[in-house]
């Protein structure tokens, strides 16, 4: 018989975050390379979306006013930086995601931030509940985002269209 190792959440949640961190940072380096699409920008927070089920578990449940807190802190200070190091533009008649260092040291310095808060918010509510917040946080980061990305993409489009017309 196997011993079961026990997973201990304190490990296993900075590994998951360092963990997604490298693979936004990988696809977004990816990315700058092949011309997007309106579904590359609007594909991950509706996949992301799915998350909320995790509120069917009681755990996880937290007061209203938090999570609508932590949708806001998401959208006012962390989508913000991402959203002004997310530059789009016309290459060969598509649209590319333009690459940016800055963004990938925004990235980083939201990884650090989230870490911070993380631990510190761990030790007043459990960690079903904390997992809960930071899903909504990100969540509140990743909507404006690509809905702001999105907006831009049209536009960007909209002008490729009536440049190709207009030739």
């Amino acid at each position: 018989m196997g011993h079961a190792f026990p997973i201990n959440p304190h490990i296993m949640i900075p590994i998951g975050i360092l963990t997604m961190a490298v693979t936004v940072l990988f696809f977004r380096l990816r990315a700058t390379k092949k011309p997007t699409s309106a579904k590359k920008i609007l594909i991950p927070p509706l996949g992301m979306s799915t998350g909320f089920l995790m509120f069917l578990y009681p755990p996880t449940h937290i007061p209203l006013w938090w999570a609508g807190l932590a949708f806001l802190a998401g959208m006012v200070f962390l989508s913000t930086p991402l959203i002004k190091t997310s530059q789009l533009e016309i290459k060969n008649n598509q649209v590319y995601l333009k690459h940016s260092r800055a963004f990938v040291l925004v990235l980083v310095v939201l990884l650090i931030i989230r870490f911070s808060l993380h631990n510190y918010i761990e030790q007043h509510i459990s960690i079903f509940q904390t997992a809960a917040l930071f899903f909504i946080l990100a969540f509140g980061m990743i909507l404006p985002w690509r809905l702001v990305m999105y907006y831009k993409y049209r536009k960007l489009m909209k002008q490729l269209h009536t440049d190709i017309s207009s030739s």
